[in-house]
């Protein structure tokens, strides 16, 4: 069984830094989904069930861009809705 380690520091407002193993990195989190620079996540559902879809940065591949900026504008459209 191999060590695993990982921690999260929040920064406030959704923003933080997840230490793991593997190094650091900057993240950005809503009750809609997540958004790192090692990929992102897409929650949704009800109370009691939850559907939870990560999408991994492949090396060499544009969808994390495409993909970033959907996700972004759902948190934005979600923030402004909520406002």
């Amino acid at each position: 069984m191999g060590f695993r380690y990982q921690k999260r520091i929040n920064l406030g407002k959704g923003f933080g830094l997840n230490i793991s193993k593997s190094g650091v990195s900057p993240s950005f989190r809503t009750k809609r989904g997540s958004l790192s620079s090692k990929g992102y996540s897409i929650r949704s559902g009800i109370p009691g069930l939850t559907y939870r879809k990560t999408f991994s940065k492949v090396k060499n591949s544009g969808c994390l861009v495409v993909g970033g900026l959907l996700i972004s504008t759902a948190i934005f459209v979600s923030l402004l809705i909520s406002n």
